[in-house]
Formats: C-alpha cells, sequence, structure tokens
C-alpha cells in the first residue's frame, strides 16, 4: 500500500451509528439483545443489512441455508473473491456486538472503500452465516458448518428447537432460504473480526488480537432419568433423583476440567429438569456439557472420563443414563498468511498487538477447513460476552475494522 492507502481509516461514528441501529432490531429486556435464529427478529434484521449492503452498491446472494453474500466486484472477473463476516443472530440474553460487529464492521470497510474510489482486484463479499449461536438449534455454527461440509444440510434442516419446530421449516416461514447450493462458493481468503469474548485485551490494554488458533470444543448431551415421586412422602433410600444425579455428574465436569488446567474448561450451560415442579423429585435431567481446549487428545480424554464418571454415577444412584454428542469441532490453525496480513495490518496502523487463542467458536473455525481464514480480535469489557451486560467501546470497534480492512484489502490487491 501506498501512499494515503497505507493510512486508510475508516468512519468509526458511522459504524457505530449502523451498530446502534441493528441493536434496535430484537431489544432485550436488559439493554442488549434477544434477536434469535430464524425469528421474525432475525428477519428484520437481515432486511435492514441488505438494505444497506445495496445502497452501497453491493449486489445479495442467498444460499439454501439463509447465508447472505454482499458482493463488491473486483477488476478481475476471474479473481475469487475474497470473504470476510460473521453473524447477526444473538443468544436470547445476548448483546449488541457479538458477531454484529464482524458483519457491519465489514460493511463500514466497503463504505469506506466507495467514498475513496478504492478498486480491489479480487471481489470482497461480506457475509452473514445463519445460526451461528446454535442456542435455538444445536450445534453453532450451523450454516457455515453446512457449507464448509461438515454437515448435511437434510441433517441441518431437521434440527428442532425446544418447541419442536424444524430449523428448515422456520428458514422457509421468515423467507430467508435461498435456492443457491450452499457451499458451492469459492473463496480466495476468508477474514472474520469479532469482539475477544475474554478477558485478556483489556486487561493488557492491547487494542488488537491477532488469532493464531482457535480452541476446540466438544458438546455432549447427558440424559439422567429416575423416577418422579411425591418430595414430601418417599424416603430418601427410595428415591430416584435425577436432579441430583446431573449435579453429581457436574462436580466432576468441574474436576475433569480443572485436571487439564489452565487451557482446558468445562461446564453446563443448558440444562432442563423435568418435570420442573416444587414438589416432584425429578425424573429427568437433560443438560448439554460443553468441553473446550487448544488440545485434541485433551478434548478426547475429557469426553471419555465423563462418559466413564457419569455412567458409575448414574449406576450407583440406580439411574439410567445416555449420552449424545451433539456438537464440536476439533482445535483450528488458522492460515500462515492471513494471519500475518492480520499482525502486518495491526503493524502499520500503529495499533498494539498480540497472538490469541480463541476460546469460543466462529465461522471461522468451518470455513477454515475450505479456505485460508484468519481472524481479528477487538477487547470487550470485563471480557464479558453471552450477556446482555457485553460493551465494547467506539475507539475498539474503529481499531478492529481497520485493521481487517487492511488485511482485506490487502489480500484483495489494490488497483493503483
Amino acid at each position: 500500500m501506498k501512499g494515503a492507502i497505507s493510512n486508510l481509516k475508516i468512519n468509526g461514528d458511522r459504524l457505530w451509528d449502523s451498530l446502534m441501529e441493528m441493536a434496535k432490531i430484537g431489544p432485550g429486556v436488559a439493554g442488549g439483545n434477544n434477536r434469535q435464529t430464524v425469528t421474525d427478529e432475525d428477519a428484520e434484521g437481515r432486511s435492514l443489512f441488505r438494505k444497506w449492503c445495496e445502497a452501497a452498491g453491493m449486489s445479495m446472494g442467498l444460499d439454501q441455508m439463509g447465508n447472505m453474500f454482499a458482493r463488491r466486484e473486483g477488476t478481475d472477473a476471474d479473481a475469487l473473491p475474497v470473504y470476510v463476516g460473521s453473524h447477526l443472530d444473538t443468544q436470547p440474553t445476548g448483546g449488541k456486538y457479538d458477531g454484529v460487529l464482524g458483519v457491519l464492521g465489514p460493511l463500514e470497510m466497503i463504505r469506506t472503500l466507495n467514498d475513496l474510489d478504492i478498486k480491489t482486484r479480487h471481489p470482497i463479499v461480506v457475509t452473514n452465516f445463519t445460526n451461528e449461536e446454535g442456542t435455538r438449534f444445536a450445534p453453532a455454527m450451523l450454516a457455515s458448518g453446512v457449507f464448509a461440509g461438515v454437515h448435511s444440510q437434510d441433517w441441518a434442516y431437521a434440527r428442532e428447537d425446544a418447541e419442536g419446530k424444524k430449523f428448515g421449516d422456520e428458514l422457509k416461514r421468515i423467507g430467508w432460504r435461498g435456492e443457491e447450493e450452499t457451499g458451492a462458493r469459492k473463496m480466495h481468503a476468508f477474514f472474520e473480526l469479532h469482539i475477544e469474548q475474554g478477558p485478556i485485551l483489556e486487561a493488557e490494554g492491547i487494542d488488537i488480537g491477532v488469532v493464531t488458533h482457535g480452541q476446540g470444543l466438544s458438546w455432549t448431551q447427558v440424559t439422567v432419568t429416575g423416577k418422579e415421586a411425591h418430595t414430601g412422602s418417599t424416603p430418601m433410600p427410595m428415591r430416584k433423583n435425577a436432579g441430583l444425579g446431573m449435579a453429581r455428574i457436574l462436580e466432576k465436569v468441574d474436576e475433569i476440567a480443572l485436571s487439564h488446567a489452565p487451557h482446558a474448561v468445562g461446564a453446563a450451560g443448558h440444562i432442563d429438569i423435568h418435570p420442573n415442579s416444587r414438589n416432584v423429585i425429578p425424573g429427568k435431567a437433560v443438560f448439554t456439557i460443553d468441553f473446550r481446549s487448544p488440545d485434541l487428545a485433551v478434548i478426547e480424554d475429557m469426553e471419555a472420563r465423563l462418559k466413564t464418571e457419569g455412567q458409575r454415577i448414574a449406576d450407583d444412584m440406580g439411574l439410567e443414563i445416555a449420552f449424545e454428542k451433539v456438537g464440536g469441532f476439533d482445535p483450528v490453525a488458522f492460515d500462515a498468511d492471513c494471519v500475518t496480513a492480520v499482525r502486518d495490518a495491526a503493524e502499520r496502523l500503529g495499533y498494539s498487538h498480540r497472538d490469541l487463542i480463541s476460546g469460543a467458536g466462529h465461522d471461522a473455525c468451518w470455513i477454515n477447513r475450505v479456505a485460508p481464514t484468519a481472524m481479528v480480535m477487538c477487547p470487550c469489557v470485563d471480557g464479558l460476552s453471552h450477556n446482555e451486560a457485553e460493551e465494547i467501546t467506539r475507539e475498539w470497534a474503529t481499531a478492529g475494522a481497520e485493521v481487517l480492512m487492511h488485511a482485506v484489502v490487502e489480500t484483495a490487491g489494490i488497483v493503483e
């Protein structure tokens, strides 16, 4: 990059205004967002994003999983596009930035390139992947997983939410199921901007995280079955308490994760107790164990110990137990050249930076299987995410989007 291009800056105020405008759709109850995948709110957010993209001169593509692809043409019709994006769906009590910054940051990048009449050899495609969160329809990163060939589309369409509604039916209902074959697109490279969702960058006063690896993840749904009975009249030795069985297993999960400190983690985030009545001993507990580590062998060890210890606890208590792997991916090493492009961009712009391993799963983790991929991260306050109190500063958002833009534009090739 030469001259003014080496100092290319985005309009941080315009990016922030876009983030705040999107946050008006699917507001939460405590200042965040509830814009879950393939809901009416998701459809409304998608429509606003499409409107903005078309105003920026981009053409919109839509595949059969509802993935959105807004294309800015390059000067070489035969050059593969550089893709950049994340997701617009949120947790039920989600923040305004998780995923959304990674979609609207690239949109602002395109607006800036338009303002300055900067052309690239490769086209640039801003992407919104469907159902990254996985909270309504497990697993997470569902549509990027289909795009990368990890899941079949039929299997994804058959995923059901807590009310028994199927993903494919809901995608069609909201009007965002396209005709394009999922995964047919070829990419020159893929970049994703995201808030860190952890405390390291803020604690160390660093502007930019250069993500070199993604932590592996394993989701195992555990079903413990006992016997419903009256809480007041059933003698303690005669109870088959599924809730107590779950509690003992969760203690074991904590012990298993701590045995692989400091990089392994484990917990249950999704828990259903049946019949969930004050005076009924639980007859069934269904919960999902989330194990993560940057080391595949550690994940496999934690999975095996969960099954062994869980079965032992169930047998000792006279309970039945079943295990189902409902999601997961191996640890990811991102593309060295793309990672270097991110690091060089931060250097050029004068932002402090450090290498990071992402503790959360992202669409980039699947796309890395089919295209050279890297991620950029910016800090978030107290490392808090998946919470309506999630917060970032305007300056952090701007820095992350500028580093992203420089890495993307370098990869796409500026036409002087």
